[in-house]
């Protein structure tokens, strides 16, 4: 039965992406920021109930105007989670492009990519999002730069911050966990780390039940004449502080 559940919900997550890969070829040139952002939330929202997901939105979202987004990385997951509460056009690695149908997405709906082994790349990027950042978009990163397994936060890199710094806009951080809806305990099948692959991770997410997300959302904050590299390790002890997780080195 298990089994059974897992692959219908696989197709109709199949013809979701498909439905998003047509709209973001055919309308979203057509459509206005905030038409777009209404568009991007409403699919996100879609997807997760498809998969059996619940989002549990905890404090209060911030409202429009540019923002730098940080949270924990746990999951391909987390980009639809983040866009389900606060839609956001993401800076990601560049193999996020090749993700079959889901980078495709991403990429569309005006992804920011990053070649994390290549430094002048990061500096390029860094100019990019300083731009989108004056133009009033709402940007957001993951800190950690790979994913975890949702039991630790990695160290933080401190570049991602500097568009923040020099634009002196605010940062907004997210806490992500995926869990258990009855015992609260951490859920692992979203994880996708080590050798994992993306399809392995989608179908243990499909084949999960009471499946949630948790979105904690923090305080705003500026760098108030911090440098970024003391400024990135104070956000990620007071994510920590909220996520109830531990500081590996």
């Amino acid at each position: 039965m298990k089994i059974l559940r897992a692959g219908w919900r696989l197709l109709r997550v199949l013809a979701h992406l498909l439905n998003g890969a047509w709209i973001i070829r055919r309308r979203f040139s057509q459509l206005d920021f905030e038409q777009r952002q209404a568009l991007v939330q409403h699919w996100s929202r879609r997807l997760l109930g498809l998969l059996g997901l619940q989002l549990q939105v905890h404090g209060e979202l911030p409202g429009r105007g540019p923002l730098l987004v940080l949270a924990n990385h746990i999951s391909w997951l987390d980009i639809i989670v983040i866009n389900a509460a606060l839609p956001c056009r993401f800076v990601s690695k560049s193999d996020v492009r090749q993700w079959p149908l889901i980078g495709g997405l991403v990429e569309g709906s005006g992804a920011l990519f990053i070649e994390r082994d290549r430094r002048r790349d990061a500096m390029r990027v860094v100019h990019l999002m300083a731009e989108r950042l004056r133009a009033g978009d709402r940007l957001a990163v993951f800190p950690e730069g790979t994913t975890g397994d949702g039991s630790s936060l990695l160290p933080f890199h401190a570049n991602l911050l500097q568009a923040a710094v020099a634009t002196e806009m605010p940062v907004q951080l997210l806490g992500l966990q995926y869990t258990d809806a009855r015992s609260g305990l951490r859920h692992d099948a979203p994880t996708y780390i080590g050798d994992t692959s993306l399809l392995e991770s989608l179908w243990r997410t499909a084949c999960a039940t009471g499946l949630q997300a948790e979105l904690h959302v923090g305080l705003a904050d500026t760098a108030q004449g911090r440098d970024r590299r003391t400024w990135a390790e104070a956000l990620r002890r007071e994510l920590a502080q909220r996520l109830d997780l531990p500081l590996p080195d």
